[in-house]
């Protein structure tokens, strides 16, 4: 065995070594979030005992067991830092400047400790009320210099750096104890307690910091829920001080606000879409596509709203930006050999962001277009990257673009025609496969969409021929269109234009029986009863023939 050959084995045995590591973690992880130690001491909870699981029985949940340990430790941390926080917030002011320092850090200190006390007994617990003990100490650094009445620190930067040297001792002790208890605990109260007071443009520096040191978790240890929640809760944070914010006079925008929320904005996007495409592949496709979902939310949300209430004539740069960003997004998924769900998300959630900016710079003929031209890409789309999810998406927006050409009196009839077309692209690019795309397998099955592209292209149909046809053969022209469904379907061998051609049919028989024999003049009944029956008995005479050959 030659040198290289050497490598190469001892490569794929520290790979394997690596994932074993990775399992044995992940079973650590679930062992502490059920309240469980090492197989030779018993499990304990404060409340329920030890717990012994009796081998081949089937695990019953109990909820009240679940609601008594799990929720109730987390609710009454919450209320107690809650409360404390209060309490150094409106009276810590009437002490002195030493007593204040000294009394918060006590308070986290005897927290923190109380809850090593109870972890020999309960580690679950003892962990809720240890995280609880750095949240406090946390808010108390926060406190000295942002709420007035406690303030000691005057300078921001001394404050930052301090709040930043906290949340790396917070990261650091979490990690050590490999407690996502405790990191979850104290990074969410940390979060939660900077919410209790006005928000400020220091609060989202705090925040940012926070949701830093809860990302260095799901990039290191792969846990999902403490930066989930400290996404949420970083937006949350946002959203107070957005809507917080004084009002504008009509015609005074405030550039420098609107820049410094969108600058927020998208360090929040950029971090999180990071510490998600750092390693996608070891993430489950729920927590992928729950990240991927609320950071666009969030990003979407608040900047278009700072983006319409200060500066209405950039709304719709600033979706185009938001689009390309999850564009971006996409194609970093792609480098990064994300799981394809991860991929198709920020595909599709680009597209949604994509149709949402047109009404915000076209209107009438050209906001029609342009919903049908992105329509149609992004059936393109979900054609090449074999995604059903894509290709639902196209034929919403199709859907949509064909109402609002219903709803345009600015040449409706091309605009029907262009309806037709693609919503007849769209439905066929699940049928063909050219030799460079991939195999249509995976379209197969999908015949509501299918369904929906033809009930769209017959809709656009019965319309365009509504604007072109007089209002004396409005129900012949129904039944023209009609036929034209049947001989699509014919030539595409697909039955569900046929049966909208049979649904135009009723349609225009419909109409005939309610509408035309009482209002039309003589001479347009027998010309629409005339060809009516003709096109019903050519129709028919093709399905004989059809069925003859088949037998």
């Amino acid at each position: 065995m030659n040198a290289e050959e050497e490598q190469g084995e001892l490569r794929e045995r520290v790979q394997r070594l690596e994932q074993l590591v990775t399992l044995l973690e992940t079973r650590l992880h679930h062992l502490e979030g059920a309240g469980l130690r090492a197989p030779s001491t018993p499990p304990l909870t404060e409340a329920s005992g030890p717990s012994v699981p009796v081998p081949g029985a089937e695990p019953r949940a109990d909820l009240e067991a679940h609601l008594g340990t799990y929720w109730l430790s987390r609710l009454g941390i919450v209320a107690l830092i809650t409360g404390i926080a209060y309490l150094i917030t409106y009276r810590f002011g009437e002490l002195g400047m030493l007593v204040r320092v000294v009394l918060g850090y006590m308070l986290s200190a005897g927290l923190g400790a109380l809850g090593l006390w109870i972890s020999r007994r309960s580690l679950l617990f003892g962990r809720i009320v240890f995280g609880g003990g750095l949240a406090l100490a946390y808010f108390v650094t926060y406190a000295l210099h942002f709420i007035p009445s406690v303030r000691v620190i005057d300078n921001q930067v001394l404050a930052l750096v301090l709040l930043a040297a906290f949340v790396l001792g917070i990261v650091v002790t979490a990690q050590r104890m490999h407690s996502e208890t405790v990191a979850g605990i104290a990074l969410f109260l940390g979060l939660h307690t900077g919410m209790l007071s006005d928000v400020t443009a220091f609060t989202l520096l705090s925040t940012t910091l926070l949701a830093m040191g809860a990302l260095f978790f799901l990039v290191k240890n792969r846990w999902v829920i403490v930066p989930l929640s400290s996404l949420v809760s970083v937006y949350s944070t946002h959203t107070l001080w957005a809507v917080r914010a004084p009002g504008l006079a009509p015609g005074a925008p405030d550039t420098g606000r609107l820049l410094l929320s969108l600058s927020f904005l998208a360090l929040y996007f950029l971090l999180f879409s990071v510490a998600l495409l750092a390693r996608p592949r070891e993430l489950s496709a729920r927590a992928c596509l729950a990240f991927v979902s609320l950071n666009w939310v969030g990003l979407l949300a608040l900047g278009a709203y700072e983006v319409q209430t200060r500066s209405a004539p950039h709304l719709f740069t600033f979706l185009l930006v938001t689009a390309l960003a999850q564009g971006a997004g996409a194609l970093v998924a792609r480098w990064r050999q994300a799981p394809p769900p991860l991929l198709h998300a920020y595909l599709a959630l680009g597209a949604i962001t994509l149709a949402l900016a047109m009404p915000a710079h076209f209107s009438a003929t050209p906001l029609v277009v342009s919903w049908l031209v992105t329509g149609t890409g992004v059936g393109l789309a979900a054609r090449a990257l074999a995604s059903p999810a894509l290709r639902g998406l196209s034929v919403a927006i199709l859907l949509v673009g064909l109402a609002a050409a219903q709803l345009t009196g600015t040449r409706p009839s091309a605009l029907f025609a262009a309806a037709f077309a693609c919503f007849l692209l769209v439905e066929r690019l699940g049928e063909f496969r050219p030799a460079w795309l991939p195999p249509p397998e995976v379209f197969r099955g999908h015949g509501l969409l299918q369904a929906l592209c033809a009930g769209g292209a017959g809709l656009s149909l019965v319309w365009l021929v509504g604007q072109e046809m007089p209002a004396g053969l409005i129900t012949l022209g129904w039944a023209l269109t009609a036929s034209g469904m049947f001989a699509v379907g014919f030539a595409f061998h697909e039955r569900r234009y046929r049966f909208v051609g049979i649904a135009g049919l009723a349609l225009a028989l419909g109409r005939l029986l309610l509408v035309d024999l009482s209002r039309l003049p003589t001479d347009q009944r027998v010309i629409t009863f005339i060809l009516l029956g003709v096109l019903l008995l050519l129709i028919s005479y093709t399905y004989t023939r059809l069925k003859e050959r088949k037998g």
